[in-house]
């Protein structure tokens, strides 16, 4: 098993980092669905006890990114396109209420945040580091949400979030026109500054769409990812 390991943010317990840890290469795919995990080789490889890495478990059964086979083990979970329909329908419910509020009025402030965060998504694509434009995307729609003070809407959406985002990830990994993503981006962004509602609610349908026709060419490349029905 090779973990992509960071170090431990500071005021961070063992157990959070431990998690976050195992969370992010799972989401990364570097841990891919259907591999087995044991709590021993991850203790191993970070160098902790095994009741954090224990704990860990429990909170990612409970996310449904793991699950237990008596006598055999614990694994990755294959990617759940049911799971993943139902966070993309809950978002593009809940975005498109979102961004016509944000075209609506919307802090200047955070559209300096918007603005920095996109540069670096366009920075992280060119240098394919696609779990960073990951978490730069997940954050810019975040922004959005806490502009039109709805930050704990956000905070529901991150609780079924973890397949759609697995999904998300392999389009990035499979070069599935990501560059396409980025230019929506531009248009979220620009449809909240000049205040254009058509064009917020225009872009932000395509963009959540988007997923529907890329998971069936993603089912025929990567078939050993997903659940079977």
């Amino acid at each position: 098993m090779n973990l992509v390991i960071e170090k431990q943010k500071l005021g961070t317990s063992v157990g959070d980092h431990v998690y976050e840890i195992i969370k992010k290469n799972i989401i990364n795919l570097n841990m891919p669905p259907g591999s087995r995990v044991s709590e021993k080789e991850v203790s191993d490889l970070l160098n902790v006890s095994r009741t954090p890495v224990r704990e860990a478990f429990i909170k990612l059964s409970k996310e449904q990114l793991i699950y237990a086979v008596p006598q055999k083990g614990t694994y990755i979970s294959h990617i759940d396109l049911e799971a993943v329909e139902d966070a993309r329908f809950i978002r593009e419910c809940l975005e498109k209420t979102v961004i016509s509020m944000a075209t609506e009025s919307f802090p200047e402030d955070l559209i300096y945040v918007l603005e920095d965060n996109f540069k670096r998504q366009k920075q992280a694509i060119k240098q394919k580091k696609f779990y960073d434009f990951l978490m730069l995307d997940e954050d810019f729609h975040r922004t959005i949400f806490v502009g039109v003070n709805k930050g704990s809407v956000w905070s529901y959406i991150e609780q079924i979030n973890t397949h759609y985002k697995r999904v998300r990830m392999l389009t990035l990994i499979a070069d599935v026109n990501w560059l396409g993503l980025v230019d929506q981006h531009m248009h979220i962004l620009k449809s909240i500054k000049n205040q254009d509602h058509e064009l917020g609610q225009e872009v932000i349908s395509t963009h959540i769409k988007k997923l529907i026709t890329e998971q069936e060419e993603l089912k025929t490349r990567y078939p050993q990812y997903f659940k079977i029905d």
